[in-house]
């Protein structure tokens, strides 16, 4: 072995290792998830198809085998107002019908099993065994709905058809409001178009009554309880009224009359002895006057005065000359603003005349009548004046003294007159609402059929389209389910970019999936797809170490059948053409195959040199490819693992390395067998072979993690048996682009 040549041939195919370990570089990399999906659909594509075609078979039987369906619609209005004829407020106010709840609440009273109730009522559905047909029920053979007579219906009979009708009933209806208005469509399904008809009329008409009833059994129920009220409240006012008059009548109260406030409330009320008082008062007020005047006359009589004015206490001539001036300084006014002639001066200027008339004559009156009076007569004037006053002054003391005692009094007068005023207006505004409470129930109804449900034209059920297109959708969900089933219980290794993801061991490189006949066949060929493959492989080697491709590795897997055998063989075939000697040890004692690959004999082997033999190099024959030598595993010992316990394996690699460049071991599987994990303490480390779509990943972990626990080193994953729809990117461009690859065509379709 020369070392200086190995190293300047593997400098020389560096440039070809950079390329290829480009392109595992992209296989190791995840393609894009919707790549990933296609590759998923591709694979059970046939399982999805069936899928599919079964649940549109189903969907079209199914279609043909259901009972058409005909469906009737009405249409009604729900104002959110009510008119009110009447301009008479209900018990509901004005707001509740504009709240947002409204509207909800009425789709759910149409939805109620009360108005089911009361169409069925109205129809007479318990007697009619064609509304049943209508719904595929035949009730002659129900068990037990006729009857045992089946003749007229029972009692019990008849509640059962009719809760049975109900349940029928609000399965059927359809309440749909229609969006931005105050309309909602009521349709109705049944086999029969005359019944889908009819029950959606009635639907309608069924809800305006129970609304427009619902209305009148609340004004009946507020009526009922005003009423219980109102005779309570009459009691009660009877016996403030009462108590009243009572207390009036043990005082001594006498009421001449009353007032009352805008909200009745009794203000005031005039008592016979405030009456009294008041006249007795006024009559001493003018008694008091007269004294005053005759005292005055008596006075002047006595005095002899001549010049006393016998004016001077007439009260009549003062009023009147205090009108005269108030005239006269009007009409001054006016004269400044205006002349003599304006009509209201003229009024006031005539005015003034009349008043200077008057005043004329009461003075002459008046003088004359003192002139004609003697002393004596003033004085009896005078003493008469005085005593009216004092019998005056002595009836008001007593009034007084009994109007107190009546004040005192009227403290419970007044509560009793509160107590009656309050039972009184209570009265009247219960009595008032009770009225309107009975005029408001006339009002018109705020619910109107827009249009009456027509006799449906055709089926509205089964629509084909839309029973294909549901199954088209069942299908694809069922199919995605089962696809995502299968794909989670095969759990092999479908495409390079899960090695490295999956296992956390670098993918070393790809190879298609060919027969192992065409697979030897297409080794002889240096620009085959299988050649490329395994080139792109021993690239990759390289740069595992720090020396290059190592210069004693083994070959394994987990079971046989893999391609571990081919892999050896082609590593070793490849390695020789780079212009290295190798030496391709089957240490597969149990199963060889490699001398059959080549063509070879197998009667002596590694066997034989585990056993004993010391030259191995009589061992070691020469193949038909370059630089490549054979030792075949020889004969079929009794225990191959005893023979590989030893340290001999481990010599013969040793002294194999001083005269090959690299020696490639075709190791057997790790699964049930110890020969893997001891070939592994004689070489550098492991190539491990792995079936696409084989093993589940479960059993090459633990495949690598036997290795692993002897210290075996493993350099990377050859992914072998890969199908071209699993490869994603770069699989045909790597392998055979612008060559042909000895096998027709077959390299350009993959790429």
């Amino acid at each position: 072995m020369v070392q200086p040549e190995s190293t300047s041939l593997q400098s020389g195919a560096f440039e070809q290792a950079q390329d290829s370990l480009s392109f595992n570089d992209q296989q190791s990399l995840a393609p894009p998830l919707l790549l990933q999906y296609w590759q998923v659909v591709l694979r059970w594509k046939w399982v999805i198809l069936g899928i599919i075609a079964s649940a549109l078979t189903i969907g079209l039987v199914a279609t043909l085998m259901m009972t058409p369906k005909f469906t009737a619609k009405a249409r009604i209005e729900i104002s959110r107002s009510q008119k009110n004829v009447t301009k008479v407020d209900g018990l509901e106010s004005g707001d509740a019908t504009r709240d947002l709840e409204f509207y909800s609440t009425q789709y759910e009273l149409l939805k109620a099993r009360t108005l089911a109730e009361r169409v069925a009522i109205k129809l007479d559905l318990a007697t009619k065994p064609a509304f049943f047909a209508a719904h595929g029920i035949d009730v002659a053979k129900g068990s037990g709905v006729l009857g045992a007579t089946g003749g007229g219906l029972t009692i019990a009979d008849r509640e059962g058809r009719k809760k049975l009708a109900i349940g029928l009933l609000m399965g059927n209806i359809g309440i749909a409001p229609i969006r931005g208005s105050s309309l909602i469509d009521i349709s109705y399904t049944s086999a029969s178009p005359q019944w889908s008809q009819t029950i959606a009329n009635a639907w309608a008409e069924q809800f305006i009554v129970e609304t427009v009833d619902r209305r009148f059994a609340s004004t009946a129920d507020a009526r009922a309880i005003l009423e219980t009220k109102l005779a309570d409240l009459r009691a009660k006012l009877d016996e403030s009224e009462r108590n009243l008059v009572t207390y009036a009548s043990q005082k001594g109260i006498v009421a001449l009359g009353r007032t009352q406030s805008a909200d009745g409330k009794t203000q005031s009320e005039r008592t016979l002895i405030a009456v009294d008082l008041e006249e007795y008062n006024a009559a001493l007020a003018k008694a008091t006057a007269d004294r005053i005047e005759a005292e005055s006359r008596a006075r002047a009589g006595a005095s002899k005065d001549v010049s006393a004015d016998p004016l001077s206490g007439s009260g009549g001539t003062s009023a009147l000359r205090q009108k005269r001036a108030e005239a006269a300084a009007d009409y001054a006014k006016l004269m400044v603003q205006f002349e003599p002639g304006y009509p209201a001066a003229r009024a006031l200027a005539e005015e003034i005349r009349v008043l200077d008339t008057s005043i004329a004559r009461e003075e002459s009156r008046l003088i004359g009548r003192d002139r004609g009076r003697s002393t004596d007569t003033r004085m009896s004037d005078y003493r008469a004046a005085l005593q009216r006053e004092r019998e005056l002054s002595g009836r008001v003391q007593a009034l007084k003294a009994r109007f107190d005692l009546q004040r005192r009094d009227s403290i419970q007068y007044n509560i009793y007159q509160r107590d009656a005023d309050d039972n009184r207006e209570l009265y009247g505004a219960l009595q008032q609402r009770y009225k309107e409470i009975g005029v408001a129930g006339v009002g018109a109804n705020n619910i109107s059929i827009v249009d009456k449900a027509l006799m449906p034209g055709g089926p509205s059920a089964p629509s084909l389209p839309v029973n294909l297109a549901l199954s088209l959708l069942t299908g694809l969900g069922l199919a995605a389910l089962t696809v995502f089933g299968l794909d989670q219980i095969d759990e092999g290794l479908r495409e390079p970019s899960q090695v490295n993801r999956l296992l956390q061991v670098p993918l070393l490189g790809s190879v298609p999936d060919v027969d192992q006949e065409d697979a030897l066949v297409l080794l002889t060929d240096a620009k085959s797809m299988v050649s490329e493959a395994y080139l792109s492989v021993r690239s990759n080697l390289a740069f595992s170490t720090d020396h290059g491709v190592p210069r004693a590795f083994m070959v394994t897997s987990t079971r046989p059948a893999e391609g571990k055998s081919t892999s050896s063989l082609a590593l070793a075939t490849v390695l020789g053409r780079t212009g290295k000697s190798v030496l391709l040890m089957d240490a597969d004692m149990r199963s060889p195959s490699i001398h059959k690959s080549l063509g070879m004999g197998n009667t002596m082997g590694l066997s034989n040199f585990l056993a004993g033999e010391n030259d191995w190099r009589q061992l070691v024959s020469a193949t038909s490819a370059k630089g490549l030598s054979l030792m075949p595993a020889g004969p079929m010992p009794p225990s191959a693992a005893e023979l590989l316990s030893s340290d001999r394996l481990l010599m013969l690699v040793r002294q194999a390395l001083e005269h090959f460049d690299h020696v490639v071991v075709d190791s057997p599987p790790i699964l049930g067998l110890a020969d893997a994990p001891l070939i592994s303490r004689a070489v550098e480390g492991c190539v491990f072979v792995v079936e696409a779509e084989g093993v589940a990943v479960r059993g090459i972990k633990a495949s690598l993690g036997r290795l692993q626990s002897v210290h075996g080193h493993v350099f990377g994953v050859i992914l072998t048996k890969l199908k071209q729809r699993q490869a994603g990117y770069g699989y045909g461009y790597g392998y055979g682009y612008g060559y042909g690859d000895g096998s027709g065509g077959s390299a350009k379709s993959s790429a």
